[in-house]
């Protein structure tokens, strides 16, 4: 199983980034990213991320695949700290890479994402 705990949610994703996340990792279920406050301080990050630490053990708990992993991408200081604690609990952590493509108009900037591949945390 893969837990996608991030900003975009797996029907937003391209046909490839599916395709190797289900090769990878079979099943593949999202679990919305938190809304982190900008004024929360230290310790309430710490609450937060125990609290999705455990959200994750659950779902893992459940999975019958043979591989898990939870893709997690978003704001740093909760990434960071989440993903100590679920690689500090052997769990496989990774994020997703991309190509970035920009087309610069007169009146805005236009990016485009290519998924290229899912990269491992380590520590």
């Amino acid at each position: 199983m893969l837990i996608n705990l991030s900003n975009h949610p797996v029907k937003n994703w391209s046909k490839r980034q599916i395709a190797e996340a289900e090769k990878l990792y079979g099943k593949v279920i999202d679990l919305p990213f938190p809304q982190v406050d900008p004024t929360a301080d230290e310790n309430e990050i710490e609450k937060l991320s125990r609290k999705y630490f455990q959200h994750c053990l659950q779902m893992l708990r459940g999975s019958n695949d043979k591989t898990n992993a939870v893709h997690l991408m978003g704001e740093l200081t909760f990434t960071f700290n989440l993903a100590n604690k679920l690689l500090a609990e052997g769990i496989t952590v990774v994020a997703s890479t991309t190509e970035r493509n920009s087309i610069d108009t007169n009146e805005k900037k236009i990016s485009e994402f290519k998924f290229v591949r899912f990269r491992k945390y380590k520590i």
